[in-house]
């Protein structure tokens, strides 16, 4: 009788529509990952084909609201030992692969990873403004992470100790601005859904400090004291729609609001 082989490590990822990511994302894990494991919330385009042909195990299912539930379904269907949790806009560079390898097949005492990424965005990684290191974690033994599902920006959870990786992961959510807006206004409505259930309110000091104070202090906060002016143009741009993030998000709030009174 045949041996199974052994996995050792499982790459994990949920999907909607990234035909134009999935390729290079697998391309960027071959050497490193034993499977990999895609669930995608029935995209419209090639992007499950994409990644059946490049040795993807594939699962449909509906594209939830909360993207977490499809992101835990496939760390809870990898089968080894250690997790690689990763968005398809994200590339993991060879010497980032290497130190990986070094972790699974030496004596981690550590139950998970952080690593650092490098932000694309207007035709350079960011360097500043918060936007580095921007440290996220992506390597944990099977059956110690997973995501909460509260909130999009959420971490891992990890049941153990957490060590960190020295070598960086490459995110490309930005190839150019267009797809900037996109996914700035889905987290807009992602925020201002959460003001909903926070049953925030729309009286004067409510406006005043969601579309004029936070979004003053959050530009500030990223453009001067994480140093976002350190790059140049795409640093401004970075840190001022970072601010106006909740100007909207606000202003959608109050919007849907007032359409349920009409």
């Amino acid at each position: 009788m045949k041996k199974e082989k052994r996995i050792k490590l499982s790459v994990a990822l949920a999907t909607y529509n990234e035909e134009e990511n999935i390729v290079d994302c697998l391309e960027s894990v071959k050497d490193v990952g034993d499977e990999i494991v895609v669930v995608d919330g029935n995209s419209q385009d090639r992007t499950a084909e994409l990644a059946k042909i490049n040795g993807a195990k594939v699962i449909k299912t509906e594209n939830k609201k909360m993207f977490h539930i499809n992101k835990n379904l496939a760390i809870k269907t990898c089968r080894g030992e250690w997790i690689l949790l990763l968005d398809a806009d994200e590339r993991v560079t060879p010497d980032l692969a290497k130190e990986i390898k070094n972790i699974i097949h030496g004596k981690s005492t550590n139950d998970g990873y952080w690593v650092n990424r490098k932000n694309w965005f207007l035709g350079g990684f960011l360097t500043k403004g918060g936007a580095y290191p921007d440290s996220v974690i992506r390597l944990f033994k099977k059956g110690k992470g997973h995501l909460p599902q509260i909130s999009v920006h959420e971490q891992v959870a990890i049941e153990g100790s957490l060590g960190h990786l020295k070598n960086d992961l490459l995110h490309l959510a930005d190839p150019n601005f267009s797809r900037y807006l996109t996914r700035a206004n889905r987290y807009t409505d992602l925020t201002a859904e959460n003001l909903k259930n926070s049953k925030i309110g729309q009286g004067p000091l409510q406006i005043v400090f969601y579309m004029l104070i936070k979004p003053s202090v959050t530009f500030t906060d990223i453009y001067i004291r994480h140093g976002g002016f350190k790059d140049g143009f795409r640093g401004f741009v970075w840190a001022l729609f970072s601010g106006a993030h909740h100007f909207y998000a606000y202003s959608k709030y109050l919007t849907e609001k007032s359409q349920k009174k009409l």
